[in-house]
């Protein structure tokens, strides 16, 4: 289990120093993605850092990348992960940093004697009074 907490740790921080490439090393060549940003899901191809470069863009630093409460389980080369990820930035152009909790699950496969991200899930709850709105003030 060791190994695959520090690839989904290693793979935060790469993203944090906004080195894509480094980032996209610890996933298969085509993920199943269903994260913040519409649509509700789609397979990535890993080999395109463009993406992820482009999103980076929009902010005036790397996002940080917080890793927290990290449960995994594995049996043979199947692992899934679970945890409270905190993403904290300032997007280009204003003057007001945010800091956004969200939840996760990875499903990793041991592919080539290495553990690979092929699933990734990212949501953030909803209020159930009525208005639909997104709950982005939620910490663990």
């Amino acid at each position: 289990m060791q190994e695959i907490k520090e690839v989904i740790e290693q793979r935060a921080a790469r993203l944090s120093e906004g080195d894509v490439k480094a980032h996209l090393a610890f996933a298969a060549p085509e993920v199943v993605q269903f994260d913040l940003a519409p649509p509700l899901g789609r397979r990535v191809d890993t080999s395109d850092p463009a993406p992820i470069e482009q999103w980076l863009a929009t902010f005036e630093a790397p996002p940080q990348r917080r890793v927290t409460q990290l449960e995994i389980t594995v049996d043979g080369d199947v692992a899934f992960a679970t945890s409270y990820d905190s993403m904290s930035g300032r997007p280009r152009g204003t003057t007001d940093d945010f800091t956004l909790w969200f939840r996760v699950t990875l499903g990793l496969r041991r592919i080539d004697g290495r553990w690979l991200v092929v699933h990734e899930h990212e949501s953030v709850p909803f209020l159930m009074d009525g208005s639909f709105l997104a709950a982005t003030d939620l910490q663990p």
